[in-house]
């Protein structure tokens, strides 16, 4: 188990190659083993297979991007040229699975402040639910990398996959079989003493 954590790199070129719906159906099953609070699984997942889909997804999201670009006084040409590789790479992936969060089974605390932690474990274990999607990934010979962009536009991203009020999307993962040139760059050396402390 150690190599295929230690091995597992985030590849965002594809082979044409299609992901069998039983092979995701087993990286869903991956996702949720993954730890929770209070023993629930706060997590809801949109599999998209279909082009039609995905290029909805992405242009929702791109337009969304759109919006904020311009707010934030980027010129047309950078626009255009980001929100083309956010298109692309979303609907070059022969899956796009898009992991929201619910709230059934969180408790109900009196003040914003337990409230926001609550929300917090669930967004905690959302994380290695997708971490161990990427691993189950991984371990069958599949890429996958992760896309957080669903965060910054959720109403779009529900409203393009016409999706439950009470999902809330957060992230995106795309998975493919791996295109043999995709090579990614070799990890930095970990810094153990700057990142961690013993007492």
């Amino acid at each position: 188990m150690e190599a295929v954590i230690r091995t597992r790199r985030s590849i965002r070129r594809f082979s044409p190659e299609p992901v069998r719906p039983e092979e995701v159906r087993e990286l869903l099953l991956d996702a949720c083993a993954a730890p929770a609070p209070h023993h629930t699984r706060p997590w809801r997942f949109a599999v998209l297979f279909d082009h039609a889909a995905k290029d909805r997804l992405a242009r929702a999201m791109g337009e969304a991007w759109r919006a904020d670009l311009t707010a934030d006084g980027v010129d047309t040409a950078t626009q255009e040229r980001l929100i083309a590789r956010s298109h692309a790479r979303i609907t070059a992936a022969p899956v796009v699975v898009l992991a929201c969060l619910v709230d059934e089974g969180l408790r109900r605390w009196p003040d914003g402040r337990r409230q926001a932690a609550e929300w917090a474990m669930a967004q905690h274990s959302l994380g290695c639910a997708l971490e161990n999607l990427m691993l189950g990934a991984h371990l069958r010979g599949l890429a996958s990398y992760w896309i957080s962009a669903p965060l910054f536009c959720q109403e779009a991203v529900r409203a393009a996959l016409d999706l439950p009020a009470a999902w809330q999307p957060q992230a995106l993962a795309a998975v493919g079989r791996p295109d043999p040139a995709a090579v990614p760059p070799p990890r930095p050396p970990v810094d153990l003493e700057r990142l961690a402390v013993y007492r």
